[in-house]
């Protein structure tokens, strides 16, 4: 896939927007194990159009979906006698995810870039639909400077905060640009040694930069915890420290802070929202679980 037919299984409307609203349902009724016509009629489709919408989201039954969810394997690993962190990252760590690895290379800014926001500097940015829904990409001719996700509704805001990261920059708008970034990011179908690199261009303080760059070692469908970070920082101590660096990220996605949860294994709020942050880590985790169970989704 690539160019504008990266338009997916998009209807008029958002269907992340619809699929978070059952996670965030299943978060507090997963014990309950609802099943197919309560998960549909929470959204008001037919268990029909829900089941077939789901299954072209997330590419498996709501019923596999909720095993990832409810981290059934993790619970398996803690019975064994494993801590909730090392459990959590042994379920991360067993396989490969959804959300693929690219080859990202961070060029940060010296001070002086720092300073003059952007003087001089011609960027594009647009907005383009991902599996996570919209997101606001922006590159210049140094790399991938800005990506955030869009609320429904809040284009006119996520645009604000790119003028305001780049007040003296010269923006133009060009959302075929967006769209083929997001067919890189996102495409399932795409093979390892196909994926090209992807340049990004940060600003940010040396140790932002530091902490960034160690978040792009963690492999698609792992988890790692701020002090774990800290330590590959060669900073044990600076768990607080990496964590708010991690809260500044400028790239959502191609630095996958969303793969950082607490040191109790509870995956934590994210800047983007935490319904989005858990249906990524589900979409990164989904082939693990069916690996590690060795069950086939067969419906709900």
């Amino acid at each position: 896939m690539g160019g504008w037919a990266f338009q997916w299984q998009f209807s008029r409307v958002n269907d992340y927007e619809r699929i978070a609203r059952v996670i965030e349902y299943l978060d507090e009724h997963y014990t309950e194990q609802p099943d197919l016509a309560a998960l549909a009629a929470h959204i008001g489709l037919s268990p029909f159009h829900f089941h077939r919408l789901f299954v072209a989201w997330a590419g498996v039954t709501p019923k596999d979906f909720i095993q990832c969810l409810t981290l059934n394997h993790a619970k398996e690993l803690l019975r064994h006698g494993e801590n909730v962190l090392d459990a959590a990252l042994d379920v991360g760590l067993s396989g490969s995810g959804r959300l693929h690895d690219l080859c990202i290379h961070i060029e940060a800014a010296s001070p002086g870039e720092l300073k003059s926001g952007g003087a001089g500097c011609e960027i594009q940015f647009g907005f383009a639909q991902t599996p996570f829904g919209e997101w606001l990409v922006a590159e210049s001719a140094r790399g991938i400077c800005h990506v955030s996700f869009v609320e429904e509704g809040a284009s006119a805001t996520a645009l604000t905060a790119l003028c305001e990261a780049w007040p003296e920059a010269q923006l133009t708008r060009d959302d075929s640009m967006a769209a083929r970034l997001a067919s890189i990011v996102f495409d399932d179908a795409r093979l390892p040694g196909s994926r090209p690199a992807l340049r990004t261009f940060v600003r940010g303080t040396g140790f932002q930069v530091r902490v960034w760059r160690a978040l792009l070692q963690v492999p698609s469908g792992a988890l790692v915890s701020y002090g774990r970070l800290a330590a590959l920082l060669g900073h044990r101590k600076a768990a607080r420290a990496a964590g708010a660096a991690v809260g500044q990220n400028p790239l959502a996605v191609l630095i996958p802070c969303h793969r950082v949860i607490r040191s109790t294994g509870i995956v934590g709020e994210y800047h983007w929202g935490r319904t989005r942050k858990r249906a990524m880590l589900a979409w990164e985790a989904r082939p693990l679980v069916v690996a590690n169970h060795g069950f086939v989704p067969d419906g709900l």
